[in-house]
């Protein structure tokens, strides 16, 4: 574990404070970069506070897709991120002791590019309709390429700073 996280189980005022401000943040920074198709922070600033929270980082989970649903509607693809957010904290507390940004910046990449085929499988669970998750996924892999080559050369650039930052309030 990491000198900087918290290992203890209780949840503070302190601790949902912080977890809803980055979920927020999370939100705010996904709605200033909108007008860039698959550019956002949120694998960058829920990996640090699964770095720093652990499970309690669901709890940021949680928050921001309240705030996506509140915004955008509670559709299918809501019910998908459900799903996938919850399983970035579950996949990042498996290599929650790594310390290395280039790790982290490969993990973060890998999960920018499976994030579209993760929504389309969901979606097309939840529908029943198959037959288009093949032409979906590839008019998708431009933006899966995107997503991953952003998710990576953020975290390999801000993962440092902002774990300083991090540090400093938790």
């Amino acid at each position: 574990m990491n000198s900087h996280t918290r290992s203890d189980k209780s949840v503070t005022v302190r601790d949902l404070c912080f977890l809803s401000l980055a979920a927020a943040l999370m939100f705010a920074v996904k709605m200033a970069l909108s007008s860039l198709p698959n550019i956002n922070l949120n694998a960058l600033i829920l990996i640090l506070v699964t770095v720093f929270f652990g499970w309690k980082a669901l709890y940021t989970v949680c928050v921001y897709v309240l705030l996506e649903g509140l915004m955008f509607g509670f559709g299918v693809w809501w019910v998908s991120y459900l799903i996938v957010w919850p399983l970035l904290v579950v996949l990042a507390m498996a290599v929650r002791k790594t310390a290395s940004p280039l790790l982290w910046a490969v993990f973060a990449g890998l999960f920018g590019l499976a994030f579209g085929p993760m929504m389309y499988v969901i979606f097309f669970t939840v529908t029943g309709g198959w037959e288009g998750f093949l032409p979906m996924w590839i008019a998708g892999i431009p933006y899966d390429l995107v997503h991953a080559v952003s998710n990576f050369l953020t975290v390999l650039i801000l993962f440092r700073p902002l774990e300083k930052v991090f540090s400093r309030f938790v």
